[in-house]
């Protein structure tokens, strides 16, 4: 089985303390840039405070979208660019991005006909009024335009009262039209980014550089100053050029750098997951996507067999952890009353909530619906005739190819080097040779099955796309494999092969972000222990250390994700 990656790369930045750039932020847009960079033969090295996909990039909506609602705003390249990366990651990444259908229930034929073009001038939305059919029917016309070329998914259609309720019969009624049109879900943000940065060491080998649980926090002279969560070790650190792809903690990384900027001012976006079958039958497969009565957009996604259902958009102070409140909650409940009238929600029936921070530039006064989710890229020193500081602002999960395509080429231009890769087309991960239709997906789980069963072949193939073959690799050579008794569907071999080559610190990475078992709210004590004993020998955790591991992480699921032990269910109470 391969080798433990994560000691060897700490020891590597002390024995070899610089490269070429050092990216700092391992979101999806720190992650995208080391690929490409890595992709070029550029000697990166990538840090990052938590773990790789942890903090705003983990509180994501799993929507990989144009965004229509931002033509609203005037933000036509914007637009235009992320349906074209949508489309592309269709393509690139279709292990994890799926398309799909979106509908909106409409109640008015003209509603809101005046005040858009208000919104568009004057960034002011004065009292909110629903968008009716016409103007929905204007801003879906131009969404199609921008998949003319290269569309991956259908165009929009619009259905009247009668023939929307045989589609959603549980649609309230003052429902009058639904506007259905396409984008997609990416149904793992997490493992997509773990894609990338298998992606970028493959490409680079030792010139390819990631550590998770490792800070920049400070500098010195003109290195930056490096430290080592798991052991407190600073290291000194020099690079020609230091990109920060913090995200919303953009201006914290420059601060400490000596650096201070005032670029950011993020917003806060929560969620629920809902174990509730009725509520996932009534979406009818699809994701219900409206404006509520106070001017929000509002979104009920289908996922993974449960209904994400978000998001708030309220100001927040970085400083602090991003928790969904309560009153948030009771906001969600509502809502989802609003469109679907008959289906009964409460608490009980929650089983994950979470909270992430946009990473949007600092916006003033203005209000948080009309700060733009595009993204800008600042150039500067770090220090005085030192190496150069490039800072992205903004960004968004759509966009994130195009954004690192952009820092790479700034990066490229101030090395003095030509691209010599493109990453537009190019397949992440488990998505090199990903079966193309049910077909050719039998024809892969045949080839595959020998020693786990064209069951358990099939499970991976979906879980992890054509890097399926490596984890079925390891589950044969590993003798003491066996299926867990509190997760059959998961076997211990295959989490001590994420453990080994997915640079697993914490139980919480393997239960949150190597796998969907915390989103999909399938917790209980059980859960965290036998996990915990599967991975202690290649983790190196004694008796004591899986005790504190599971301590912290029932401690940080309660704390942020309102988890709460279950006598009687493997879910949240």
């Amino acid at each position: 089985m391969t080798d433990r990656n994560a000691p060897s790369l700490r020891t590597d930045l002390a024995a070899r303390p610089h490269a070429e750039v050092l990216i700092i932020g391992g979101g999806i847009n720190g992650v995208a840039t080391f690929r490409d960079l890595a992709l070029q033969g550029v000697d990166v090295a990538l840090v990052e405070k938590n773990d790789f996909i942890s903090g705003a990039s983990a509180g994501s909506s799993h929507m990989i979208h144009g965004g229509v609602r931002y033509l609203e705003n005037g933000e036509f390249r914007l637009v235009h660019e992320a349906v074209r990366e949508r489309n592309d990651l269709i393509g690139t990444a279709p292990h994890h991005v799926k398309p799909l259908q979106t509908t909106i229930p409409i109640h008015s034929a003209f509603s809101g006909l005046f005040n858009a073009p208000l919104r568009m001038l004057t960034h002011r939305s004065g009292k909110p009024k629903e968008r009716g059919a016409l103007l929905i029917k204007v801003g879906l016309t131009i969404y199609d335009s921008f998949s003319r070329n290269g569309g991956r998914v259908p165009r929009h259609e619009f259905h009247g009262r009668k023939r929307s309720l045989r589609a959603l019969p549980d649609l309230g009624p003052g429902v009058k039209y639904t506007a259905t049109y396409w984008d997609a879900a990416i149904r793992d943000p997490e493992r997509l980014g773990q894609d990338l940065v298998r992606d970028a060491r493959a490409a680079g080998g030792d010139r390819a550089r990631a550590v998770n649980y490792t800070a920049a926090v400070a500098i010195d002279g003109d290195q930056v100053v490096l430290e080592d969560g798991p052991t407190g070790r600073r290291i000194p650190f020099s690079a020609q050029i230091v990109i920060n792809a913090a995200g919303p903690w953009a201006d914290l990384v420059n601060d400490a750098l000596g650096r201070e900027t005032r670029y950011m001012a993020g917003t806060k976006g929560s969620h629920i997951v809902l174990d509730h079958p009725e509520l996932l039958d009534a979406t009818g497969g699809r994701e219900l996507f409206f404006e509520n009565s106070d001017g929000r957009i509002v979104l009920i996604h289908p996922l993974k067999g449960r209904v994400l259902v978000g998001t708030s958009d309220l100001e927040h102070d970085i400083t602090e952890p991003a928790v969904c409140t309560e009153d948030e909650v009771d906001y969600f409940i509502d809502l989802i009353a609003q469109v679907l009238p008959d289906i009964a929600v409460d608490r009980s029936q929650i089983v994950y909530r979470f909270s992430g921070v946009r990473p949007l530039p600092s916006h003033e006064d203005l209000p948080p619906g009309f700060v733009s989710r595009d993204y800008r890229v600042e150039h500067g020193e770090l220090v005085a005739g030192g190496p150069r500081l490039i800072t992205l602002v903004g960004g968004k999960w759509t966009t994130f190819r195009a954004s690192a395509e952009h820092l790479t080429d700034d990066t490229l231009k101030e090395l003095g080097r030509e691209r010599s890769v493109t990453t537009r087309g190019l397949a992440i991960g488990g998505g090199k040779g990903y079966p193309a239709d049910e077909r050719s997906r039998q024809a892969w789980v045949e080839r595959h099955a020998d020693g786990v069963g064209r069951e358990r072949a099939a499970v991976l193939l979906a879980r992890y796309g054509t890097i399926a073959r490596e984890v079925i690799d390891a589950i044969v050579e590993d003798d003491d494999d066996r299926a867990l008794e509190t997760l059959p569907d998961f076997s211990t071999g295959e989490l001590r092969f994420l453990a080994l080559t997915e640079d697993v610190e914490r139980l919480a990475d393997l239960l949150q972000r190597r796998s969907d078992l915390a989103f999909t709210g399938r917790l209980s004590r059980e859960i965290f222990a036998e996990v915990a004993e599967a991975v202690a020998p290649v983790l190196e955790w004694d008796q004591a250390r899986v005790g504190s591991e599971i301590a912290r992480t029932m401690d940080q699921l309660a704390a942020l994700h309102g988890w709460q032990a279950a006598a009687d269910a493997n879910i949240p109470a």
